[in-house]
């Protein structure tokens, strides 16, 4: 469990950050020179962490649809070829009856567990993790390389 002191000091450096991000404002400030939204938004949009954060998601969109196409087109026929021609986006449990395929089951509007997209949906997270993982392991192994050459030069 964590010690009292150790928290409290935890909560004060998170203020800290929270106040580099966002400045105070002063109210009578504001009284004098009014509110200029659009010039503090403007402040605030253009700080490098906004815009570096808008970057990682326009690529992490990108790599989404990528690891996706991935797993749809290349690993999922794969893995349905290896385990006797199974199409898993196809797998299913209907609720009420027996239909013979999945598209009977979806016309009739049956209440179906699709279980052969949750198996393709594992398999994309598996393989988002594991790539995260890597691009962190190799970003952290470069950023200690670059500490301890830092440190031998001195």
């Amino acid at each position: 469990m964590a010690n009292p002191k150790e928290i409290l000091i935890s909560v004060e450096k998170s203020t800290e950050k929270i106040t580099k991000i966002v400045p105070e404002i002063d109210p009578n400030q504001i009284k004098k020179q009014g509110f200029n939204f659009l010039q503090e938004f403007k402040a605030f949009a253009l700080q490098g962490n906004v815009i570096d954060l808008a970057i990682g998601i326009i690529i992490g969109a990108s790599f989404n649809s990528l690891i996706q196409s991935l797993v749809k087109d290349l690993i999922m026929p794969i893995f349905g070829w290896l385990m006797g021609g199974t199409n898993f986006s196809s797998l299913y449990i209907s609720l009420n009856g027996s239909y013979n395929t999945l598209a009977e089951a979806q016309a009739a509007k049956a209440p179906l567990i699709m279980y052969g997209l949750f198996i393709n949906e594992i398999i994309n997270f598996l393989i988002i993790s594991f790539s995260i993982f890597l691009v962190l392991k190799i970003f952290l192994r470069g950023k200690a390389e670059a500490i301890i050459d830092s440190k031998k030069k001195k």
